[in-house]
């Protein structure tokens, strides 16, 4: 990492490379890098074709579903020079790792949860004369993918634009960083979106004309074929499906939450172990302000968690691929056979507002004293006892639901 750019993240008011984080230096074991060190090893290979180079065989062997294919066609991504209306950037992704590919790209573009670390982000060169070999990022993707749209670490954002005839984002016009609260109006400027959404309008499939003031929606809405704006033979599938797309929105952000309160218990941690030892203090002591950062934290993950503020539907929504039916079949289910991956689709986006990835490695590696505290605080809601306003859209039938099925389903203490 160059001294500017470790300047630049300072002055963000960051400390990604300092200690308890050292998020470049530390070890990682995230998926990409299991890969990685398998082909190193000859223990895998990828496949090589003449139309998408690597892209199929590093998503089987990373078991990213093809029907998770999304388009965005928005110059707001690595290789922007590939990118246009004509020829949108695929995004494919499954509960960890996201997978971004150009036509006649350079690079395969990878971002991966680590567990402890958070986002990690890779490229893989499209070059068949080479053995495959992941490279990680040494600082590039944070100066996009580090700051107050990825909850000040390194995460991940789904940017909706105004894009002009070429895909380039008119500024001027303002972006939005959506997620499920977002209403369905600021959504998907830039990406292409494939699915039924009646009366409600959202920016995908438009090009902006003018300013936002004169941007019409009504052209983009309800698309079910893309063809008439790009070849899809070009691309793994002919979809960029809209309820993909809703769940990438959720996913993103949930991610961001999790790690971004995995950094601030470590930081809040060291530094009160710190000045335990300059006051002569217990070697385990939690000073009162660790204590509230680590408590702040706590209740964003929570937040996210049980999608507070979310957007209501006034239409039901539909996508246009499998993907629906496979993520739902990913499970787990309960003992009655109900998950957390259940999509309801006519008023919300989950039939159970309890995000899937608190079965994640993510989760599960949270330190001790925040995922305790999320646990604690979660059984508390879901069992009705004096929870804050904001969880009131959670009635009792659901918050017993849910409670029900993280107990029978979620390997942790506290349910």
């Amino acid at each position: 990492m160059t001294l500017a750019f470790t300047t630049l993240l300072q002055a963000q008011g960051t400390d990604f490379e300092q200690p308890p984080i050292d998020y470049t230096g530390a070890a990682t074991t995230d998926a990409v890098w299991q890969l990685d060190q398998r082909l190193s090893a000859g223990e895998a290979e990828l496949d090589y074709e003449d139309n998408f180079g690597y892209l199929r065989s590093a998503l089987s062997a990373l078991e990213v579903p093809i029907a998770s294919q999304t388009l965005v066609f928005s110059k707001t991504s690595l290789q922007l020079h590939r990118i246009s209306p004509r020829r949108p950037r695929a995004l494919y992704f499954n509960d960890d790792v996201y997978v971004g590919y150009c036509q006649n790209g350079d690079v395969l573009e990878f971002a991966v949860t680590d567990p402890k670390q958070g986002a990690i982000f890779y490229t893989l060169a499209q070059d068949a004369d080479q053995q495959p070999k992941f490279v990680r990022d040494r600082g590039q993707c944070l100066a996009c993918h580090a700051n107050t749209r990825t909850q000040n670490v390194p995460g991940y954002l789904v940017r909706s634009v105004f894009p002009d005839a070429s895909g380039r984002p008119k500024l001027s016009s303002g972006t939005f960083v959506t997620d499920q609260t977002s209403p369905f109006h600021e959504r998907w400027g830039g990406w292409y979106v494939t699915g039924k959404h009646g009366s409600m309008r959202h920016m995908g499939n438009t090009i902006a004309t003018d300013d936002e003031t004169t941007f019409d929606r009504d052209p983009g809405a309800n698309v079910i074929d893309l063809n008439d704006r790009f070849s899809t033979d070009n691309y793994l599938t002919p979809h960029s499906d809209l309820v993909a797309l809703m769940v990438l929105e959720h996913q993103t952000q949930m991610h961001n939450a999790i790690a971004a309160a995995n950094y601030e218990t470590r930081r809040a941690l060291h530094q009160s172990y710190q000045m335990n030892e300059l006051l002569d203090r217990p070697k385990g002591h939690i000073s009162d302000s660790a204590n509230r950062r680590i408590d702040s934290s706590v209740d964003r993950v929570l937040e996210h968690l049980l999608m507070c503020d979310e957007f209501p539907l006034t239409d039901p929504v539909s996508g246009t691929s499998d993907f629906a039916k496979e993520f739902e079949d990913r499970g787990p289910r309960d003992s009655q056979g109900r998950s957390l991956r259940q999509l309801d689709l006519t008023t919300r986006l989950f039939r159970y507002p309890c995000s899937y990835l608190i079965y994640s490695d993510a989760f599960a590696a949270l330190p001790p004293e925040c995922r305790s505290r999320v646990m604690a605080k979660l059984d508390q809601i879901l069992s009705g006892q004096d929870a804050p306003d904001q969880y009131t859209h959670l009635s009792p039938q659901m918050r017993k639901e849910i409670r029900e099925i993280l107990a029978d389903t979620l390997d942790l203490p506290g349910v």
